[in-house]
């Protein structure tokens, strides 16, 4: 299934500072954040990362790291750093039930989609609908049709979780393209 021009480009703006400390706009990289479909039609933008708390800007510090992972990318999370990802769901799509050792916040710019959990509960996001995963066993379907679904994730790092004495890790087994978290 093509992407392009299913849903307009994504532009970020990534500021900086002049030589006396004025803000400006970075020209270190390409406005547009470019998204990279995996086989299964899913396509990602690694939008922005940063590694280490609290994230160091001096010298430009954290758009070296950006820049470092843009030529390697990231699995879907960063130690000891943040994500900043935009994915394209398909209409009629579903990525694999999955669980990522971190907090995420995943908006839905466009479209719509559903989030189903390994429990069988779900819930039907709309634009403007954020959910905040905690770990969890879940997965993204795209039911429509004819419709793309944009979603704005940030993901950070967290220790793996522990329910009723049993800890649970990173669990990708079968998403495309999807590497394993560093």
């Amino acid at each position: 299934m093509a992407h392009v021009g299913a849903l307009p480009k994504i532009h970020r703006y990534v500021t900086a500072h002049d030589d006396k400390g004025k803000a400006v706009f970075s020209t270190k990289f390409d406005d547009e954040s470019k998204m990279k479909p995996n086989d299964d039609g899913i396509a990602f933008a690694l939008s922005y990362t940063t590694k280490g708390f609290p994230v160091s800007m001096d010298d430009d510090e954290d758009l070296n790291v950006y820049d470092k992972y843009l030529n390697d990318a990231p699995g879907l999370v960063v130690s000891g750093g943040t994500v900043l990802r935009h994915v394209d769901i398909p209409p009629n799509t579903e990525c694999k039930m999955h669980r990522t050792v971190s907090l995420d916040y995943g908006a839905v710019l466009e479209g719509e989609v559903e989030c189903l959990l390994d429990s069988g509960e779900k819930r039907l996001m709309k634009r403007g609908d954020v959910c905040i995963q905690r770990g969890t066993m879940h997965q993204w379907i795209n039911h429509s049709k004819t419709e793309w679904t944009r979603m704005l994730f940030v993901l950070q790092e967290s220790k793996p979780l522990k329910v009723a004495g049993e800890t649970f890790g990173e669990h990708l087994a079968g998403m495309p393209g999807v590497r394993s978290s560093d």
